[in-house]
Parts: structure tokens; sequence; C-alpha cells
């Protein structure tokens, strides 16, 4: 089943819980690149989607807020 209902932070929060090599507090912001991997990797999981990023997309993502915003855009664009 497709889920396309928009993300908030503490869906991405928990979707980077699995990354158990280090614990993450989960007021931290700031993301690196291996959480943004595993995170576009995971909504492509939840929504059934291939995500087309470029690199300059991808170096955008420094927050969870600004994940949150580029991912909602991005499954958007590419379930329509």
């Amino acid at each position: 089943m497709t889920d396309t209902a928009p993300l908030d932070r503490a869906q991405l929060v928990s979707m980077l819980a699995p990354l158990a090599h280090r614990s993450r507090d989960p007021e931290v912001e700031r993301l690196d690149s291996m959480e943004v991997a595993w995170l576009v990797h995971q909504v492509e999981q939840r929504c059934q989607v291939r995500l087309d990023l470029d690199d300059d997309q991808l170096a955008r993502m420094r927050t969870i807020t600004d994940a949150v915003q580029l991912l909602n855009e991005s499954v958007t664009a590419s379930s329509g």
C-alpha cells in the first residue's frame, strides 16, 4: 500500500531511528549525508516512488526541516 500523506518532522526522526550505530537526539535539526541518503531511501519505500533528486537538492537537505519540505515536494512531483 502506498502512503502519500505528507511527511512531518516526527516521521522523519522516526525513520532515522534504525541508524543504530549512533544515538540521535530528536531535537537535533542538522542532518549528515548518511542520514539524508537513508531518509530518501525510506521515503521511496514508504511511498513506493522513485525520487529523482539531483546533487543540489540533496545538498539543500541540511536539516530535518529542509528534508520535510524537499521530500514532500519530491513525493508530490513523483506521484503526479
